[in-house]
């Protein structure tokens, strides 16, 4: 706030000018402004920074019962001004015990005024009536937050109406020689210096901005998109900060901005997450990745995605036949590491792409488009090592790679893929959740499909389309081209899957049993096992009563524990599941979504010659003489999991939520409530 003269005008007691005062002695604009005293007042030598601190008193506008009882008619609080006419900043401090605010006026650009107002509330002592008084409080707060806006407003028309419609940039005065000696000279302790600790920081290292950096309107429509002013001003300061602080590369602007949108603009929160992250680029070498990595031949034959020219809104557009993927036989050939590194790859050259397409359409294009077919998916894809290794990369990519992905487009999502999405959707950002746009059979077809998104010219021909398109497409990876258990105990893989499996050995006449505990219906049992040596039956029963030994804690245990040969199938207990040959060497995955709650049993026992499968539970004689037999033995890895109802419908109705195309799967899902439903798969 200044006449028409450059130079700084000393600011009243009340911020205002002296010719105001007279007119506004006690601020209008708020009428629980009762009045100030200066306290100190302070230049900078070269009168670029103007600083005052005056005590200001409010009046209390509360019940007249808590005014009484804290014996206050007002309040008094500290207010220290900061006007920096180089930075072209009014800093506005408040405080006491339980309010801050800060105000900034002109950022970087100077055609734009940004008006920022916190404050936090704590109140530790009040009679009994900390409650109510923190309401009325925050209350009144709310009420006047409006205000600090309005007062700036106001001035700037009393300006505007005086003729005052432009201020020049403040320049230094000039400096005669005799000034230039007095100021080498001694300094005095009590004026105020730019570069002392604690004083008002200067300009940061870098003040002369090049022209691809200037944060003018021309970069930032080119560059970085629509931004407001307070977002900016978030920008510049992130990046002065890194300027300052970092040791390093610094980020480009639109690799900031991803970090700043991430936590809504929230300064502190992304400069924590941006840091956490150039330390990880650091210590793995990233910005090297697309320079050192080289996919070995195998992932480049297996590894079914790659990218496909870009969507309609010009993002680069990468595709996933994740349906056509075989994870299990990926990770047992090259190893998680390896899979990882290849992720990261695909990121890093998705933001070069961007970087690309952006100078290609004159336009910002800052995100990518993802169109992940999942014809093929099964049960196959829920072995849990490989859904470990996806989440572990869900999370490295959410924590590095913020708001990169624009777009994901999910097409023939099949019945199991409710199961797979209960299972990672909790580790997904709810900002990228709502990016996903999911359709199951030939929804993706046809107006609201992927022509909204896509160019017909660019639809892959095994959509549909007439673009020939070049990603690999899977398939099975040999067992050949596994890593030996060496190799695969030198990555530590082994330890890791054997922590996550449990073993069991089959006896004939002496199956190996899980007992679960389901509490309430339509709740979803998965399982996951490899046969290692021996064939054996697989089977899932369902009962009303705990077997004995007797009662026990919600949940399972395992072993020859039905030892009740009275039982009779249909009226003590029921299959649920045929009976499922299961071949050394195979992979079985599967889930059941139950119908009713009670005891499920899993049931492996060693598998009979034709027309002998066993139909009832065996009984204490056959387990006892079964141990006691050096007969063959088989042996088994397996996992098992229970997705609660409450789960596992909250995660169809987020998907419901975030798109229209997803309707058939959730009928074909909520058939299962009134019916028992599987999904078994056999891999060999």
């Amino acid at each position: 706030l200044v006449e028409e003269s450059p130079r700084p005008v000393p600011l009243s007691s009340h911020g205002v000018f002296p010719a105001y005062e007279k007119r506004f002695p006690t601020c209008p604009q708020i009428p629980v402004f009762l009045g100030s005293e200066v306290l100190r007042e302070s230049r900078s030598p070269d009168g670029a920074v103007h600083v005052v601190e005056r005590s200001c008193r409010l009046r209390v506008e509360a019940p007249r019962l808590l005014r009484k009882i804290a014996g206050v008619e007002h309040v008094v609080f500290m207010q220290r001004n900061v006007l920096n006419w180089r930075e072209r900043t009014l800093l506005i401090e408040a405080h006491n015990e339980t309010f801050a605010s800060r105000v900034v006026v002109h950022p970087e650009n100077e055609e734009w005024t940004c008006f920022e107002q916190s404050a936090s509330l704590d109140i530790r002592s009040f009679f009994g009536f900390e409650s109510a008084l923190e309401k009325i409080a925050m209350k009144q707060y709310t009420a006047n937050v409006k205000r600090g806006k309005e007062v700036i407003e106001h001035y700037l028309n009393e300006l505007i109406s005086q003729g005052t419609s432009h201020i020049p940039r403040w320049t230094p005065a000039p400096v005669r020689e005799e000034d230039a000696r007095s100021q080498a000279g001694p300094r005095d302790p009590g004026s105020l210096e730019a570069d002392r600790p604690g004083s008002v920081p200067g300009p940061a290292p870098e003040t002369v901005l090049t022209e691809g950096d200037k944060l003018d309107a021309d970069y930032i429509e080119r560059y970085l998109g629509h931004l407001t002013p307070v977002q900016e001003s978030c920008l510049i300061q992130l990046r002065h900060w890194l300027q300052e602080t970092h040791k390093g590369k610094i980020p480009k602007d639109e690799h900031i901005l991803r970090f700043l949108r991430a936590r809504d603009f929230h300064l502190d929160k992304a400069r924590e997450m941006l840091c956490q992250s150039l330390s990880w680029r650091k210590q793995h070498q990233v910005d090297l990745l697309l320079q050192t990595w080289r996919p070995p031949a195998l992932l480049e034959e297996f590894y079914a995605g790659g990218w496909h020219y870009q969507d309609i809104d010009g993002r680069p557009l990468y595709i996933l036949r994740l349906g056509h993927m075989d994870t299990k036989g990926l990770m047992k050939a090259v190893g998680e590491e390896a899979l990882l590194k290849h992720v990261l790859s695909v990121n890093e050259e998705g933001q070069k792409r961007c970087e690309g397409n952006t100078k290609q359409f004159g336009r910002p294009i800052s995100s990518w488009t993802c169109l992940v077919d999942l014809e093929g998916l099964n049960m196959r894809h829920l072995w849990r090592p490989g859904v470990k290794a996806l989440l572990r990369m869900i999370e490295v990519v959410e924590d590095n790679y913020p708001e990169t992905l624009g777009r994901l487009l999910i097409v023939r999502a099949p019945r199991v893929f409710p199961v797979l999405w209960t299972l990672i959707s909790p580790f997904i950002n709810e900002n990228t959740r709502q990016k996903f746009l999911i359709y199951s059979g030939s929804n993706y077809q046809g107006p609201g499909g992927l022509v909204d998104y896509l160019d017909k010219e660019v639809i892959p021909d095994f959509l549909g389309g007439e673009c020939v398109c070049n990603v690999p497409e899977g398939g099975l990876v040999p067992k050949s081209l596994y890593l030996t258990e060496e190799e695969q105990e030198h990555t530590d893989q082994l330890r890791q899957w054997r922590e996550t499996y449990q073993s069991a050995s089959v006896l004939r006449g002496a199956p190996h049993e899980v007992v679960v505990e389901i509490l309430e219906g339509e709740s979803v049992i998965t399982w996951d096992f490899d046969i290692l040596r021996g064939d054996v039956v697989f089977s899932l029963y369902h009962s009303k009563q705990m077997p004995k030994p007797g009662p026990q804690e919600p949940g399972a245990r395992a072993g020859g524990q039905l030892t009740d040969k009275g039982w009779v199938l249909g009226v003590d207990y029921s299959r649920v599941e045929a009976p499922l040959v299961c071949r050394e060497g195979e992979s079985i995955q599967g889930s059941h979504v139950t119908r009713w709650p009670g005891i499920y049993l899993l049931q492996w026992q060693m598998h009979s010659p034709p027309g002998n499968v066993a139909c009832s539970l065996p009984g204490v004689e056959d387990v006892l003489t079964a141990l006691h037999s050096p007969g063959p033995k088989c042996k088994l890895l397996y996992y098992y999991e229970v997705l609660a109802s409450e789960d596992f419908r909250g995660s169809m109705s987020s998907l419901e939520s975030c798109t229209s195309g997803f309707s058939q799967l959730s009928a074909t899902t909520s058939s299962s409530s009134g019916q028992s439903h599987s999904s078994p798969l056999v891999s060999r």
